[in-house]
């Protein structure tokens, strides 16, 4: 029921969700591709990290939190901007919400097409990485590759303290991509919406014959293909938001950051 496109005059505002701050790599496409859209960012902070979790506790804890935010503000289109909630929950979610859910997987087709070396790499946290579902993509869409994975919940962390201004160690970014070095490959899946934070750093060390892919680019046409147009009418007076589950001094550091992506005015869930 939520796979069909939606009437084009529709007011478009898209609740882009994440366990952290990850999914801002998702809005900023978003914000690119269809800039007359309204983002709403809900950031379940108080369960901060997802990589970790239990299929059972996430899934219950990412419907939750969903639906707090979906009665407190009309949402079009859900967004799931974190790899580790959109493999284990995305069926749920998709029957159990009205509204069309998108989800984030790694990128692992469109980097075998872009592989010239058929060597790639896949940098997830450590709860992708082993999941069944990412083992599937690599089967379905690059059995002729040879794939380096590597699962990482510290470079998640390193992205937030990033954002936050905090000064990132290069010791323990390089020690995280060490694995990946000297293995051929041509292209890297950042298949976690926080790893695109870092990209400028993970690309300086790994060097530019490496491709870095992710899955922004896709998620915003699919959001262009569901509201059938990029032109959408909103109202004027409504203005972007974000949200998060706990009020704490991470927040406030954020504040800027936010901004930058005119991400006007913060609200708290009771969740």
């Amino acid at each position: 029921m939520n796979n069909k496109p939606l009437a084009a005059h529709l007011p478009a505002r898209i609740l882009v969700f994440d366990s952290g701050v990850g999914g801002l790599s998702i809005v900023a496409e978003i914000q690119r591709q269809l800039p007359a859209c309204r983002i709403s960012y809900c950031s379940d902070n108080a369960a901060f990290p997802y990589g970790t979790k239990s299929e059972k506790d996430l899934i219950s804890r990412v419907d939750k939190v969903l639906r707090a935010a979906c009665n407190l503000e009309a949402i079009d289109i859900i967004v799931i901007a974190c790899n580790s909630a959109s493999t284990l929950a995305l069926p749920y979610l998709r029957n159990h919400f009205e509204q069309p859910v998108v989800g984030v997987v790694p990128a692992i087709k469109p980097a075998a097409q872009l592989s010239k070396n058929k060597r790639i790499g896949l940098l997830a946290t450590p709860g992708t990485v082993s999941r069944s579902y990412t083992r599937q993509l690599i089967d379905d869409f690059a059995s002729d590759c040879q794939v380096t994975s590597v699962g990482s919940s510290q470079l998640v962390n390193l992205a937030e303290q990033k954002l936050r201004g905090e000064t990132i160690e290069q010791a323990q970014l390089q020690s995280i991509l060490k694995p990946f070095k000297n293995t051929g490959i041509d292209t890297l899946i950042l298949a976690c919406t926080h790893f695109p934070l870092l990209k400028d750093e993970i690309q300086v060390y790994l060097g530019s014959a490496v491709s870095l892919v992710d899955s922004a680019d896709a998620i915003a046409r699919r959001i262009a293909y569901l509201l059938k147009s990029t032109e959408t009418k909103v109202d004027p007076k409504e203005v972007n938001s974000s949200l998060f589950t706990a009020k704490n001094s991470d927040v406030d550091k954020l504040f800027d950051v936010l901004k930058k992506y005119h991400l006007q005015h913060s609200r708290y869930l009771q969740v």
